[in-house]
């Protein structure tokens, strides 16, 4: 087992691990925060260095296998392909950066909030990394069950509502995760949870649908897309701000990713069958939350909804089996990360000075803040897909594999765009412009630290839009081995 620890794969779980274990000691509040700061930097740095050992010839610093369950038939599988690190890239990024920003708010229990998030960060690797099923599930409890207490223990008034909400739904997707694991590991000839096992099961097209529907909702929930997503903005309003970073920067991703990487390869002969279905599903979710959003006077509902819609967007994409879209689809995944946990950053750093979130309680806040304005600007432009953007890239994939699969639901999903165009745009006009109010006239610019942080997201935003081709590489061979399931 500790002859692991020389892998990349092995450490970006064990960094995380150790860092929240440590952190439920650390009674001091400052100690504590800046040991969640230092854990997560570290956890990037370890990601970055990977970057410098990604061709075949380090096969083995990017691969760990070692004995875990031998009567069960699984070992404690974990490979850092091209698919994982673009998401392992966005969850050791955003976790600094979701620490720095809301470095000013106080916890009760911190060292426990520190903690669970921390172990959040490790699950959530675990998830991106685990290349056997029963791993695979073991992870995905262990980023759900922080996010749980997080949500319950530290949110808003109405937070044991909204996590138990969470909680039924999850439950629910877990138990049917789980029923649908356990069957085709039986149906392995050599009964085994590898990943590799799961691709090469033989299963009849009768077997194929059900089981499809049993993994299909546990992912869905998570995503989520309609009609499995009223849990998100309840959960997202009553959830401490770093939570619903995590939530909804990192955690959605969850369930995209797993159906890239456990879904459609192992069910190819129900996913054709049920594409329509479920990309019909992600079309009218996109179209009904972003209708939702152009009404909604909560700035955190706001946010909720319009990442409901673009989740949808990537849902549709996956079910085109389109290489194109495929890969616009992942590349999606991380700029959405970035993009919406830069919005949750601003809607932060406003409710800290007022302490409202009511879009008509406030206004001309760029009088007061024209950096913060700008920052805003750039950051919702790039939630828009703006050309220049890390997100119109992928979005510009993502529309051509679905235009090619029906142009109706292109059209249709088009239409999601133009509305997210309405509302984000009527979002910063009525924040942060027109007449300042009582509320708003004591506003102050953000400091330097503020800055520094949106300027990092915004640097980001604009070196992957103008110059993607690195994360394209990294992704192109993952996306091929998935495409190659649907080729006979």
């Amino acid at each position: 087992m500790f002859a692991a620890f020389d892998n990349f794969p092995a450490l970006l779980i064990w960094l995380p691990l150790i860092g929240g274990l440590v952190s439920f000691f650390i009674k001091n509040e400052r100690s504590v925060k800046a040991w969640a700061i230092l854990s997560s930097i570290l956890t990037l740095a370890l990601f970055a260095f990977s970057l410098l050992y990604t061709d075949d010839k380090h096969y083995i610093l990017n691969s760990v296998s070692y004995v875990w369950l031998p009567e069960l038939g699984s070992s404690f599988s974990l490979f850092l392909d091209g698919m994982s690190r673009i998401l392992c890239l966005l969850t050791a990024i955003s976790f600094p950066l979701i620490f720095a920003s809301t470095y000013s708010s106080t916890y009760k229990n911190p060292n426990a909030f520190y903690g669970l998030m921390l172990l959040t960060q490790c699950g959530l690797m675990g998830v991106f990394l685990a290349v056997d099923a029963l791993v695979f599930y073991f992870f995905w409890e262990l980023a759900l069950i922080p996010a749980y207490f997080l949500a319950s223990q530290w949110g808003g008034e109405k937070r044991i509502q909204a996590a138990f909400k969470f909680f039924i739904y999850t439950f629910a997707g877990s138990l049917f995760l789980l029923i649908g694991i356990i069957y085709v590991y039986l149906k392995t000839p050599e009964q085994s949870f590898s990943l590799v096992s799961f691709y090469n099961v033989q299963l009849s097209a009768q077997e194929q649908m059900w089981l499809f529907w049993m993994f299909f909702v546990a992912f869905a929930i998570k995503m989520p897309i309609f009609p499995f997503h009223t849990w998100q903005p309840d959960v997202y309003e009553q959830s401490p701000t770093a939570v619903t970073m995590v939530l909804s920067g990192i955690m959605v991703k969850m369930g995209l990713f797993a159906a890239i990487r456990w879904l459609l390869p192992v069910f190819p002969e129900a996913v054709r069958h049920y594409d329509n279905v479920v990309i019909g599903l992600a079309v009218v979710g996109m179209l009904y939350a972003s209708c939702i959003a152009l009404v909604q006077d909560d700035l955190k509902r706001l946010i909720a909804y319009s990442s409901i819609a673009h989740i949808g967007l990537m849902s549709a994409s996956l079910f085109t089996i389109n290489q194109m879209s495929m890969q616009g689809a992942l590349i999606q995944m991380f700029n959405h990360g970035v993009n919406i946990i830069g919005l949750w950053i601003v809607v932060y750093l406003i409710e800290k000075q007022t302490g409202i979130r009511k879009i008509s309680q406030l206004g001309g806040l760029a009088q007061k803040a024209p950096a913060l304005a700008i920052l805003l600007v750039v950051i919702a432009l790039a939630n828009i897909a703006l050309p220049l953007t890390n997100a119109f890239v992928g979005e510009f994939m993502m529309f051509a594999g679905l235009y090619k699969f029906s142009p109706w639901y292109a059209a249709a999903a088009g239409i999601s765009i133009i509305l997210a165009a309405v509302y984000t745009l009527n979002m910063v006009k009525n924040v942060f412009y027109g007449n300042l109010n009582t509320i708003t006239a004591g506003f102050r610019d953000i400091v330097l630290y503020e800055r520094v942080i949106l300027v990092m997201i915004v640097v980001m935003i604009f070196i992957v839009g103008v110059y993607p081709e690195p994360m394209f590489n990294m992704i192109r061979s993952a996306s091929e081995v998935v495409i190659g399931k649907f080729i006979k």
